[in-house]
Order: C-alpha cells, then sequence, then structure tokens
C-alpha cells in the first residue's frame, strides 16, 4: 500500500475517469451554499411595529395613522418605536384621545409589518425585537448540524466506506433541506436544519477523501479545489435566485429539490480502491482499478496487479491513533487549530453579509465571485510555494483584513465592503488549503477521522460566529477584532507542520514523513513545472523497490537511468 501510487500512474493521474468522478462529487457542493447562508435572506429586515389592534374595540372608525399615533410611542428621531407600545387601558376613546397614554409595555400581541412584504422567515415566525436572537441561534443550531456529522460520518466513512455515507448524506440532505418549506413552527425549522448541516458535512468530508484517494499526486490539489469551485459558483447562484425569488419557502425549495436530480449516483458512483485495499478487499478493487484503466484508455500491466495485495500490518484506524503516535497528535491539534480559524473568520464575514452598508444581494454576489478566483487560484499557489507557506501566508491575510475593518468608520461602507471582500477571499484559499493538507497529513486508515476531527473544530467556530455577532450590540468593532484574532494566532502556528508537496499519500500511521513521490520525465513534468516548483533530476532506478514497482510502469528503466530521464517533484 506504500506504493498504490504507482496504481494510480498506470492508469492515468487524471484522466477521464478521475475528471468524471471530480464532476459528480462536485453537483452537490453547488448546492451546499443554499444551506450554509441561504437563511440570511430569509430575514432581511423590514419596517415593522407592535400590534396594537384593541383600540380598534373602542375606536373602529379610527384611521390607521390615528391608531398608531395613539398607542405607539416615538424614539428620539420622531419615528414610531418598533418594540414597545402604550399599554392598554380600559378607559373610552375620548379619555384617550384627551390625556393620552403614558404606560409603555413590550409588544404583547405580536407584530405588524405594514410595507406587507413576501412571506420570509422574519415576518412569518416573527424574528424581531426580543426574538430577533433566534435567528444567530438557528445559524448556530445549523453548525452544530455540521459538528455532528463530522463527528459521525467521518469515522463512519472509514469503516463503511466512502460511497455509502456519500449517497447516506444526499438523501438525508434531499428530504430534509425541501421538508424545511413545510415546517409550521420555528422549533422545527431549527431541528431540520441541525440534520441538513449533518448531512451537509458529510457530503464534504467523504467528497474529499474520494477526491484525494483517486488522483495522483500532483493532481491532487486540482481535483479538491475544482469541487470546491462549484461551492463558489453556488453562491454567485444563491445571490441571484435570493434575488428573484423573495418568498422563502419556494426559495428552500428551489435551493433544495435538484438534490433529488442526482440520485443516479447510486450506479456510477465508485468506492475509493485505495480504502478497498486497506480493507483487504483485493479484487472489488482490481475491477475498480481495471474499469478506470479502460475508460482512461490505459492498461494496468498483471505483472503490476499481483502485486496488489492486503498490508498484513495494516490495522483499522480509530480516533485514539490520532493521539498515539507523536507526529499524528501534532498534526491534529495544529490542523484543529487552523480549521476552527478558518471557518472562524468565514463564516464571520459570509454571516456579516448584511452589516457593511451595501445591497446585501450585490455583496452577497461579490463574496460568490470573489470565492472563484481564490480557489482556483490555490492549484497553483499550492504548487509553487508548497502547502505549508500557502496556509500560513492565507490565514493571516485574513485576519489582518478584519483587523483593518475595525479602524475604518462607519460611514464608510464601501472601503469596509472592499476589505471585507479581500478577506473573503483569503478565507476563503485559506480553508481549500485546508481541505488539500489535511488529506495530505493524515493516513488513509484515520484520514477521515482526522478529517472529521479537524471539521468537527471547524463546526465550533461556526457555531461560535453567530453568537460573537451578538457582541456587536456592546461595540461594532468587537465581532471584527475576534475574528481576526484567530486566523494570525492559526497562521503562526502552521509554521510547525510539514511540508507534503509532491509526496504520496501516507497509508499506516505508523509513518511519520510522507515519502516524496518520483514520475517519469516522460510526463513531461519539466516543461510544465520548471517555473513553479524546483525540479531535480535524480535517477529514480537506483531507488531499490523499482524491481518490484517500476520496471512493470516502466520497461525501458535500465535505458532511462544511463540517461537521466527521471525526475523529482
Amino acid at each position: 500500500m506504500t506504493e498504490f501510487g504507482d496504481f494510480i500512474s498506470a492508469l492515468g493521474e487524471f484522466g477521464l475517469y478521475q475528471k468524471w468522478l471530480v464532476l459528480f462529487l462536485s453537483l452537490p457542493l453547488l448546492l451546499s451554499p443554499f444551506q450554509m447562508i441561504g437563511q440570511v435572506f430569509m430575514v432581511v429586515d423590514v419596517p415593522h411595529h407592535c400590534n396594537t389592534s384593541w383600540i380598534r374595540a373602542i375606536g373602529p372608525n379610527l384611521t390607521e395613522e390615528e391608531q398608531l399615533n395613539l398607542t405607539l410611542p416615538r424614539d428620539a428621531d420622531g419615528a414610531y418605536e418598533q418594540c414597545s407600545m402604550y399599554s392598554p387601558v380600559d378607559r373610552d376613546l375620548g379619555s384617550i384621545v384627551a390625556y393620552g397614554l403614558n404606560a409603555t409595555e413590550k409588544c404583547s400581541s405580536g407584530w405588524v409589518y405594514p410595507s406587507a412584504p413576501p412571506p420570509s422567515l422574519l415576518t412569518e415566525f416573527d424574528l424581531v425585537c426580543d426574538r430577533k436572537d433566534l435567528n444567530d441561534i438557528s445559524q448556530s443550531v445549523y453548525m452544530v448540524g455540521l459538528l455532528l456529522g463530522a463527528m459521525i460520518f467521518g469515522p463512519l466513512s472509514d469503516r463503511v466506506g466512502r460511497r455509502p455515507v456519500f449517497l447516506m448524506s444526499m438523501l438525508l440532505q434531499s428530504l430534509f433541506a425541501v421538508g424545511i418549506a413545510f415546517v409550521p413552527h420555528f422549533i422545527v425549522y431549527m431541528a431540520f436544519r441541525c440534520v441538513v448541516g449533518a448531512s451537509v458535512s458529510g457530503i464534504l468530508i467523504t467528497s474529499l477523501a474520494l477526491a484525494t484517494e483517486w488522483v495522483g499526486v500532483s493532481s491532487r490539489p486540482k481535483a479538491v479545489l475544482i469541487s470546491h469551485c462549484f461551492v463558489a459558483i453556488g453562491q454567485m447562484l444563491l445571490a441571484g435566485l435570493s434575488y428573484g425569488i423573495r418568498n422563502w419557502r419556494l426559495l428552500e425549495i428551489a435551493g433544495s429539490a435538484p438534490m433529488f436530480a442526482l440520485f443516479f449516483y447510486i450506479w456510477v458512483l465508485p468506492e475509493s480502491a485505495r480504502w478497498l485495499v486497506t480493507k483487504g478487499r483485493i479484487e472489488e478493487a482490481k475491477k475498480l482499478l481495471q474499469k478506470a484503466a479502460s475508460i482512461n484508455k490505459r492498461t494496468v500491466p498483471p505483472g503490476l496487479l499481483e502485486q496488489l495485495k492486503p498490508e498484513t500490518q495494516t490495522k483499522s484506524g480509530s480516533i485514539l491513533d490520532l493521539f498515539r503516535k507523536k507526529h499524528l497528535w501534532k498534526v491534529t491539534l495544529i490542523m484543529s487549530c487552523t480549521w476552527f480559524a478558518d471557518s472562524f473568520v468565514y463564516y464571520g464575514l459570509s454571516l456579516n453579509v448584511t452589516s457593511f452598508g451595501l445591497d446585501i444581494y450585490l455583496t452577497q454576489f461579490a463574496f460568490g465571485a470573489v470565492e472563484l478566483p481564490a480557489r482556483y487560484c490555490c492549484i497553483f499557489l499550492l504548487q509553487w510555494f508548497g502547502r505549508k507557506k500557502t496556509q500560513a501566508v492565507l490565514l493571516l491575510l485574513s485576519g489582518l483584513m478584519c483587523l483593518v475593518i475595525t479602524g475604518i468608520p462607519e460611514d464608510q461602507p464601501i472601503a469596509t465592503t472592499v476589505l471585507a471582500v479581500i478577506g473573503k477571499f483569503t478565507a476563503t484559499a485559506s480553508f481549500s488549503t485546508s481541505y488539500v493538507y489535511s488529506a495530505e497529513l493524515f493516513p488513509t486508515v484515520v484520514r477521515q477521522t482526522g478529517t472529521g476531527l479537524c471539521s468537527m473544530s471547524a463546526r465550533v467556530a461556526g457555531i461560535m460566529a453567530p453568537l460573537i455577532r451578538l457582541l456587536g450590540q456592546y461595540h461594532r468593532a468587537i465581532p471584527m477584532a475576534i475574528f481576526g484574532s484567530a486566523p494570525v494566532v492559526g497562521g503562526l502556528l502552521c509554521i510547525l507542520l510539514p511540508e507534503t508537496r509532491g509526496t504520496d499519500l501516507v497509508d499506516d500511521t505508523g509513518v511519520a514523513t510522507p515519502e516524496l513521490r518520483w514520475v517519469p520525465r516522460t510526463l513531461n513534468l519539466r516543461q510544465k513545472n520548471s517555473k513553479r516548483a524546483n525540479i531535480m533530476q535524480r535517477e529514480i532506478c537506483q531507488k531499490p523497490e523499482w524491481k518490484k514497482y517500476h520496471l512493470f510502469l516502466f520497461p525501458s528503466c535500465l535505458q532511462q537511468q544511463k540517461s537521466g530521464n527521471y525526475w523529482k517533484v
């Protein structure tokens, strides 16, 4: 299994088979933004005031303006108070008009929305005044779902496989996301959102494993980050759909129902061949490898397939393995902090889209548009500068942008939005880098468990992010100062991690350092990577294991050894 990369090289590192797989994994991610931040557009603030229809019983002929003037106090600006009213009294209308009302109380009979907006979460469940905090609490409940999904589906996919967990998560998301559109009470809405969050988490971490375990070393960032680009496209689609569909129930259906169209995945989505080998299911793995090779129009040499045998020393991993080995617990702790910082600043900026002073639909479209180049640029940044430097610098920059925002005056919405967009760019790129980096740092037997644990850390940050926003009532700069501090600390911790650029995936927990992967110059790597990596010529055939593996892949190994046609990435 330490040479499983040879089988990927034989069938093609990123051929047609892998491209189709990445596309299949990406389509569900297109809908994830609707679940993650779609609620922001369902609770857009609208004018409201207390329901004071009690006065109609003694003054049925009052005009609306007269009714409001008699029953609602005014604020310092002369506008009607939105969250208080004069206490009802048992007096006749003439006495009320003559002497007025003095005692006030909170709204006791609900609220009225004079502008008659389309049905939204805010108007249907009265998320205003004392109930306003329920909006942020429900976002935290969704993050709790993401946390539960990471706890459940991460270890589960290491035990039962990537494919069944991915399909199960799709089914749960489809049923409960559409079900949200029909809930009668807000408490039921939050419960359904929790289940949807768990299913989204299952899709995210399982697609990561499938994408990385089916492609070669040089194509891993490309495979993961192309799928993440679909998240950015989904964010732009969210801005357009939410602008055109203002009814929150119809918007929920429009953003969730398309998942049902993807259930043909039952017949086309493959299991991870690498995972099958770790479980000793060699014949199933061979069939999948041969199928992938035929679609890629390649042939896996029979002699190489004979080398595919179960590793007797490879045991099923558990979460305890991440803390038994010194190199693994260091990686686990630092990557957990990194994911926490990524999620903290990412959701801190995303959920604050209504607070930057510009049109929320335009700002959301800008956030989605900036995510697309951010995720795509990571493909090149990871090749040019490696994983560790890219991760550290992006985290530091995202934190610095948030800290700078705290010093921008409130009457400068354009400057604030520009800095927020830059911060969203770096936070998005950092989050995508963490997915690639984690998949390369954790061994196959605990890859999903380790990634799930990191994802749990990120979800804790996601739970906290909406609650941190509540501190803005004391000073508007407090939330952004907190959102900016965490990624700065996380970026500094990344310096302690090992570099994984150009290394093969580790399968056993006993391997402390990933091995460098060697590829033939016939793949034209010198021409492709000369500007983005320090490629050094080396004779791969001098390695002891070439006789076992590389002779099947490269019959002319002896001649190429003499001419030095092998290169290191």
